[in-house]
């Protein structure tokens, strides 16, 4: 069976034999995004700089630094000249894995993993000033990590691939914002148990699907959760739940995603008035609209607006 790194869109970008890690290196010369993929990313910035728009805001970064994003966390990029990164992408429940096992201790079974890691790692966006030291070690980790991707062999270098994964997580998890949490033995965070399943980058769950494929199709809709709900044939609260587990979003969450992400593009394309793009993507209210657009890129749509011309006129043709 094949799998995808899927995008905010829903667009295959990296076909081929399913692997819980998967290593690209790329120079960017234009503005990208906002997107937000279904995996969690870690960014190494190898070479050039960027400014970035994400639930932080908006930051520069520079070579040295390393990007964090949760799954289905947006993020926009405007290179300064062009920016070179090696991006990792990992499939969520192997890094919820790799939680459970460094803290199991502190857990009562693997249930609670996914809740603790929600718990300790709050920010869903994360700049780490590495160094030019700290990120040089990296390189050359990074290097093959990205020569095995492309071998396209994930079992044959299964155990290589995730040494190297473990080496390059054991440089940056000291730096990684997290938040003081209590547990015990005996405490259990509320969870329901699944059954075993092939782990791919897009959620199996069909009521997750189904409902992710009825957003992205129709975002204008004016959705309400019960609509949601009767258009899955499920209840009000499995609904969500059932969305939470497969996306880490509430299913209102992911379509504001959804909206936010066309709005960018309209905002970079065209000189529509940012009011009729608010209706466009389904926002009757533009204030609204703009809270949530800046909510989710830490920037507003006149700035961004300002800021993607901008960096589209500076960059050579």
């Amino acid at each position: 069976m094949s799998a995808t790194i899927t995008g905010g869109s829903g667009g295959s970008e990296f076909p081929g034999s399913f692997t819980p890690i998967l290593a690209r290196t790329r120079t960017i010369y234009r503005p990208v995004g906002p997107v937000a993929y279904d995996c969690v990313k870690v960014i190494v910035v190898r070479d050039g700089s960027a400014v970035l728009y994400s639930e932080f805001g908006q930051r520069p970064v520079k070579c040295g630094d390393v990007v964090l994003l949760a799954a289905n966390t947006l993020c926009a990029s405007e290179p300064e000249d062009h920016v070179t990164v090696t991006t990792l992408y990992a499939d969520s429940d192997y890094v919820v894995d790799q939680v459970f096992w460094q803290y199991v201790s502190a857990m009562h079974d693997r249930l609670d993993a996914q809740a603790f890691a929600a718990t300790i790692y709050t920010e869903p966006a994360q700049i780490i000033g590495l160094g030019m030291d700290r990120s040089g070690v990296l390189m050359p980790w990074l290097d093959e990590l990205v020569a095995l991707s492309l071998e396209n062999r994930p079992i044959e270098n299964f155990f290589r691939t995730q040494s190297l994964w473990f080496s390059v997580a054991h440089v940056i998890a000291p730096f990684i914002t997290t938040s003081a949490i209590r547990t015990s033995s005996t405490q259990r965070a509320t969870g329901y148990p699944s059954l075993p399943r092939h782990r791919k980058f897009a959620p199996l769950r069909q009521e997750a699907r189904r409902l992710a494929q009825l957003l992205r199709a129709d975002p204008m809709r004016t959705w309400s959760v019960t609509e949601m709900a009767r258009e899955v044939h499920l209840s009000k609260s499995q609904v969500g739940r059932v969305f939470v587990e497969a996306f880490g979003k509430s299913p209102i969450a992911y379509l504001t995603m959804l909206r936010t992400e066309r709005m960018a593009g309209l905002l970079r394309t065209t000189d529509t008035p940012i009011a009729e793009i608010a209706q466009e993507v389904g926002w009757r209210d533009p204030d609204f609209a703009a809270r949530q657009f800046r909510r989710s890129v830490g920037v507003t749509p006149s700035k961004y607006r300002a800021l993607s011309r901008s960096a589209t006129s500076e960059v050579p043709g």
